[in-house]
């Protein structure tokens, strides 16, 4: 995949996190491009998941600056920002006593748009994400399993046709074979869409198969940026306990 936009999608410039007097981020700094995916991958408690709640404000920054399009996003009202800006959390986070349709349709109803419209974009992105309206959106979301209501929230994500999608360990409660299938959808919608991804994952061998890119982050501090190619021949210390979890050779999607 080509980089080089004259204006990286999101810059981190030498971003920190303090927590109770401790810096739980260190001066974090990375462009992320248009299409690309940059995956964070960290133990628990590495900061990765903070990383990502400073991009939509959820989180001020002790020092730095993140700029989303250009734009310092601590000049943007906070909301129109998370509203520019795809979350999909590992618990979906599906409001339970909507229907999926409505769940999905949620953020262009709040800005706006026409009925119609919010209906037609719905049902465009329920068959995106392999559940067809006519079948899945008048359903609730206990009444879909793990993997149908990770879908939903993808598909709510986009919903606002968002150019930036947060990943925040979305696949980690699945079982291996929908783990895998989501894995592929995601790789598919990000190259048709041309989306922009930060993701967060402890997983390594779902870094190397959806990363364009690979940050490790250790105890708040980002590592050099590498492909997954390079990532594998790495001899940094943390990236080899990494890789030796690897039971065998990782395969890329096709």
């Amino acid at each position: 995949m080509a980089y080089g936009a004259a204006i990286p999608f999101l810059t981190f410039e030498d971003v920190s996190y303090r927590m109770n007097g401790r810096l739980v981020l260190q001066g974090v700094s990375f462009a992320l491009e248009q299409g690309e995916t940059l995956v964070l991958l960290g133990r628990s408690g590495s900061g990765k998941t903070t990383a990502l709640r400073l991009v939509n404000r959820l989180l001020p920054p002790a020092s730095g600056k993140i700029f989303l399009e250009g734009q310092d996003i601590a000049t943007l009202d906070p909301i129109a920002l998370r509203r520019r800006i795809g979350y999909v959390i590992q618990d979906v986070g599906l409001l339970p006593h909507w229907t999926i349709a409505k769940n999905v349709g949620l953020v262009p109803r709040l800005e706006g748009w026409p009925a119609a419209q919010v209906e037609e974009r719905v049902n465009e992105l329920l068959r995106q994400v392999d559940l067809p309206p006519e079948e899945y959106g008048l359903r609730y979301p206990h009444q879909l399993s793990g993997g149908q209501r990770q879908r939903a929230g993808v598909a709510r994500a986009l919903a606002n046709r968002s150019k930036l999608l947060l990943f925040d360990e979305p696949f980690g409660a699945l079982d291996p074979i929908t783990r895998h299938e989501l894995q592929r959808q995601f790789l598919d919608l990000r190259d048709r869409l041309g989306i922009a991804s930060l993701f967060v994952t402890h997983d390594v061998s779902e870094a190397l198969q959806l990363g364009t890119r690979i940050g490790l982050i250790e105890d708040g501090k980002l590592g050099e940026l590498m492909t997954p190619d390079e990532f594998l021949k790495s001899e940094q210390v943390e990236a080899r306990r990494f890789l030796d979890t690897l039971p065998v050779s990782p395969r890329r999607p096709e």
